[in-house]
């Protein structure tokens, strides 16, 4: 029977091939970021996230607990939290990890580590810069925490190329590796299925996308309808084992976010039921 929350009808569970679903099959979670509906306050994230059938949801680095003001997540009380917590469990929803800023002054850095603790988040996203590298490997051993370290395009980040993230976690361990931003890619010019092979064995979670163009101005398009070759994406994740979190992040307003949003969950549904069907026994 479907549920309501905040007005708006939840969507029965996502059809099972037998007891397990094909995505569980293939140690994959589908996740929106809570960046993608920028317009709406964080509970109404978490309730359009559960309307779209998903148990699964990213934290930004602010969030907006009553539509006015955005609150850095390192700075929620512990009765903000406890909220969070609480609605996390009306839905249904498990946090899979949050973006956060990861600076070298550790002091700083390990508020960021405490609210994940807190939380119960056991991966960070970010894009620490250099010299900040030694605190936060330091702070992921420390707190058993890894740290995905994220893509924006040439121009805006440090990582825009995944050489670059390489060379940053080199001899660091398995705590530290991606967040591959297949759309940033794309906006730098890059092959994002190229981009997943360089960075074989490191890649802990995605923020996952398809864009319209393989150019700085491609914008956010429902998987499978792009340039991204979000099959082919798919398929190379599958062939190096890759386990974790795919996060849907709209970075763009459009008047159809809820049913482009849906049509990306079709099809992830689709191709995993697809992936796990060629996989020999």
């Amino acid at each position: 029977m479907a549920r309501k929350l905040l007005g708006l009808t939840c969507a029965a569970p996502r059809p099972q091939a037998g007891p397990v679903a094909p995505a569980e099959q293939l140690g994959w979670q589908l996740a929106i970021a809570e960046r993608t509906f920028m317009n709406s306050t964080l509970y109404e994230a978490m309730d359009k996230t559960a309307a779209l059938g998903l148990k699964y949801f990213s934290l930004s680095a602010s969030v907006k607990l009553d539509g006015k003001t955005a609150v850095a997540t390192a700075n929620l009380t512990d009765e903000q939290i406890a909220a969070i917590k609480k609605h996390l469990d009306a839905t249904g929803l498990k946090l899979v990890n949050a973006y956060v800023p990861l600076p070298g002054n550790e002091a700083s850095c390990r508020k960021e580590f405490e609210f994940a603790r807190k939380m119960g988040i056991d991966v960070l996203v970010g894009e620490p810069t250099e010299d900040a590298l030694d605190t936060v490997e330091k702070l992921c051993k420390e707190y058993n925490i890894k740290v995905a370290i994220h893509d924006h395009p040439k121009g805006h980040s440090l990582y825009w190329n995944p050489e670059a993230v390489l060379a940053a976690i080199k001899g660091r361990g398995p705590l530290m590796g991606a967040c591959a931003d297949t759309g940033h890619w794309m906006r730098s010019g890059l092959d994002p299925v190229q981009c997943l092979k360089t960075l074989q064995g490191h890649v802990i979670c995605l923020h996952f996308k398809d864009l319209s163009e393989k150019k700085p101005k491609g914008y956010d398009v429902p998987w499978g309808t792009g340039a991204g070759n979000c099959k082919g994406m798919m398929e190379e994740l599958q062939r190096q084992g890759f386990h974790g979190a795919f996060c849907a992040e709209y970075e763009h307003f459009t008047g159809h976010l809820t049913p482009e949003l849906a049509e990306s969950v079709k099809f992830f549904d689709n191709t995993c039921a697809e992936l796990v069907a060629s996989t020999p026994r």
